[in-house]
């Protein structure tokens, strides 16, 4: 069954690859038997395992999962473009089985925690079923817990479908704090520190600090996020506005501090917001740099960008 119209987001925790295929062949079967445009995303050799167990034609689209989630920001932006011409060409269901690609859990979880929280809202104007996979054999267990908290519905093999106890609405799980834990370079000496940059001495400063390794587009993008961000800072938040930035042979972070509030809107930076103060700044700074974090917390709001070869974010209890 697919709803007339709303979004019905549900997830699925598995344990091994059959309970995959329990969940995920029914769920595909069920939407192009209906007609309905029925994809995949999914890593490639749970692709191949998924295409193995569905009948020889099957319409079934395999997307590329590395092309979609590279920024959880663009990827709302390429899935809503996706559904609505799909919209456009007479769908009246819509089918997605997807996976987010291991390195995005391992480095920017937050910003995709964030992600999973505010398609609901994002993707409610499509009549969309979509069941997000978990393997619970490579998942950090707060992983896990925040996808509890951000599906309303939990899938199980045989095409069974549950309302999720633990589901809490976007808003409300967005309007949280999320811990910044500090990332291995920062806990070192920044390469610089500026006290109330103009955006054009912002972009200096990380282009001088960047090395070499970073060039071309990807240092681009960095800068152009950094000089939104600071100018953010500058016209919306509150003095003093302090910028650090971090650089190795890898990578470069940068973070923005005010002692502001930040931003009002719960979805700043995942989605268009032209009339919102600083969303059009937040929503650059998502589409164009590699991870995006913001925080709040008693001395204000701080965000950090960065760019690189990213580590592993560090384990939680």
């Amino acid at each position: 069954m697919t709803a007339a119209r709303g979004y019905d987001h549900a997830a699925v925790r598995y344990t091994s690859d059959a309970e995959l295929l329990a969940v995920a062949v029914p769920f595909l079967e069920g939407g192009f038997t209906a007609g309905e445009p029925t994809l995949v995303s999914l890593a490639p050799e749970r692709a191949e395992l998924v295409r193995d167990a569905l009948p020889p034609s099957a319409p079934v689209d395999f997307l590329a999962v590395g092309d979609l989630y590279a920024r959880p920001a663009a990827a709302i932006r390429s899935y809503r473009e996706l559904m609505a011409g799909l919209v456009d060409g007479g769908a009246a269901g819509i089918r997605i089985l997807g996976e987010l690609p291991q390195a995005a859990i391992d480095t920017s979880w937050d910003g995709w925690a964030r992600y999973e929280s505010a398609v609901n809202h994002a993707y409610d104007e499509f009549p969309l079923r979509s069941i997000c996979a978990y393997d619970t054999r490579t998942t950090p267990r707060y992983v896990l817990d925040d996808v509890a908290r951000t599906h309303p519905f939990v899938a199980t093999p045989g095409g069974g479908h549950h309302a999720n106890t633990g589901y809490i609405d976007p808003r409300s799980f967005l309007a949280v704090p999320r811990p910044m834990t500090p990332l291995p370079i920062e806990l070192t000496a920044p390469a610089a520190e500026l006290a109330d940059p103009r955006p054009s001495a912002a972009r200096r400063a990380v282009v001088a600090a960047a090395p070499a390794a970073l060039a071309g587009e990807e240092l681009d993008d960095l800068v152009l996020a950094v000089s939104e961000i600071v100018d953010n800072a500058l016209r919306h938040g509150r003095p003093p506005v302090r910028m650090r930035i971090w650089a190795d042979a890898g990578h470069v972070v940068v973070t923005v501090h005010d002692t502001g509030d930040g931003p009002d809107d719960p979805f700043a930076g995942l989605l268009p917001a032209d009339r919102t103060v600083g969303g059009r700044g937040l929503w650059i700074a998502h589409q164009v740099c590699a991870q995006v974090t913001l925080h709040h917390d008693d001395t204000g709001f701080t965000v950090r960008l960065a760019a690189g070869r990213l580590p592993a974010q560090a384990q939680r209890g």
